[in-house]
């Protein structure tokens, strides 16, 4: 995967950088897409509750453990749609426990030296488990946790009924694998290596600045939409309101565009039950 140029989380922007972007894009007569995937949903709470009404219009790509997911979550799904809200949510597959198998190095479920029946196995217990809690609203679409999935293993998806993988950082190809799609996130919100809470309205927005230049200018993928990545359970107050403010900047601006699960992995069609 590619880094942005100039990659480098001390870099920083304010709310007027990220207005200019866009209006770049708006002197070029183009549209600066957006998504937002939300990662670790397992069960109905109050903080997804919030989560969905800080988002408000902007849809959301729920990425649910598969293992872990409550039934009760579809139900919650339910209550959302008689409010109007269901249909901005899709579900995506988030491995299939949650579980790291590295023996060395950073957190995988997923890594290179995992067998690989063992690996097809978790894919498909994954799917199954999502498309019968979750029915057309569970795309067939891989999200892994802690976004590491080795490349060693993308041809599988196809097989075992995922057709595109979502990870962090630009993508190098729209198609990694014969009938694996990839759009990936670029900005993860959460400060992981600090104090698990928000890493900062300037770096946030360095990052989505730095990921639309580069889209503008060509640089990496024009096509890709710019994703953020969220985590309710950990998410704090900062983060909310870096979001409310996020949300309301760019649906004033007639050069920004939220797209669903839908419109971001076009071409990727929903399995029915």
């Amino acid at each position: 995967m590619r880094h942005l140029p100039g990659d480098d989380l001390a870099t920083t922007a304010g709310w007027s950088d990220l207005v200019e972007e866009l209006d770049r894009w708006k002197d070029a007569g183009r549209v600066a897409t957006f998504w937002w995937r939300d990662d670790d949903a397992a069960v109905a709470s109050s903080r997804l509750d919030r989560l969905v009404s800080i988002a408000g219009h902007i849809p959301i790509s729920l990425a649910v453990i598969p293992a872990m997911a409550d039934p009760g979550l579809g139900a919650w799904l339910g209550r959302a749609s008689r409010s109007g809200q269901a249909s901005r949510l899709a579900i995506l597959q988030h491995g299939w426990r949650h579980a790291s198998y590295a023996v060395n190095g950073k957190k995988s479920e997923f890594p290179a030296g995992r067998p690989r029946h063992a690996v097809a196995a978790d894919l498909a217990a994954g799917r199954a488990r999502l498309v019968g809690l979750f029915g057309t609203r569970a795309l067939p679409v891989l999200a892994p946790p802690w976004n590491r999935f080795d490349s060693c293993f993308v041809p599988l998806l196809a097989a075992w009924g995922l057709q595109a993988i979502s990870r962090l950082k630009p993508r190098g190809t729209a198609w990694p694998s014969p009938g694996v799609a990839e759009v990936n996130v670029h900005v993860d919100l959460v400060a992981w290596a600090g104090n698990r809470g928000f890493i900062g309205e300037g770096v946030a927005l360095g990052g989505l600045v730095r990921h639309l230049q580069a889209r503008r200018r060509s640089e990496v993928d024009a096509d890709e939409p710019t994703g953020i990545l969220t985590h309710h359970l950990v998410q704090d107050d900062q983060t909310d309101d870096f979001l409310r403010r996020l949300a309301e900047v760019t649906s004033v601006h007639r050069a920004s565009r939220w797209l669903d699960a839908a419109e971001v992995f076009a071409g990727v069609p929903r399995t029915r039950r």
